[in-house]
């Protein structure tokens, strides 16, 4: 068994959409970033990553490369699982916080979590999702922008 640690944040802006876990989220602003910015599927796919130690997300998927600009973070997060089974590695579980002043997102995590669950090909049991705020603190309590961290667990591919 290998675990895996991931940290990504976004600046919220207004004209995009919000997508967090694969879910489009009613709100005023979105997250900027080349792809849908989706901070809690990119903390996942760092933690996968790193649970196998295979670089982290700006190395294969580079926000420099125009190929990835809007792209769908499930999507990329299904290409981060399948070079994870190339290399023999199959996902266990994950946990994830994502930090937030607003939207309320306890009413989206049932749905974000099956859309995560399915990008990795494991049951809406071994994918656990939470929310919090920071009491108004920082960037983040200052509704600049939201952050998302994960652990992930992968096993040997027996």
């Amino acid at each position: 068994m290998r675990t895996g640690i991931g940290f990504d944040t976004h600046r919220l802006v207004e004209g995009r959409r919000l997508i967090l876990g694969g879910v489009d989220i009613p709100h005023t602003h979105g997250l900027l970033g080349h792809s849908d910015a989706d901070v809690l599927t990119h903390a996942i796919m760092d933690a996968l990553l790193g649970a196998v130690a295979d670089g982290d997300i700006g190395q294969h998927f580079p926000d420099t490369d125009p190929q990835w600009a809007g792209a769908d973070s499930l999507a990329l997060l299904r290409a981060v699982v399948a070079r994870l089974a190339a290399q023999g590695w199959r996902v266990g579980n994950v946990d994830a916080t994502v930090l937030a002043e607003r939207p309320k997102l306890l009413p989206h995590i049932p749905a974000m979590r099956e859309r995560l669950a399915a990008a990795m090909g494991v049951g809406v049991g071994a994918v656990s999702v939470k929310a919090t705020t920071v009491e108004g603190l920082g960037a983040i309590g200052r509704r600049e922008g939201i952050s998302a961290m994960a652990v992930a667990t992968v096993f040997p591919d027996a």
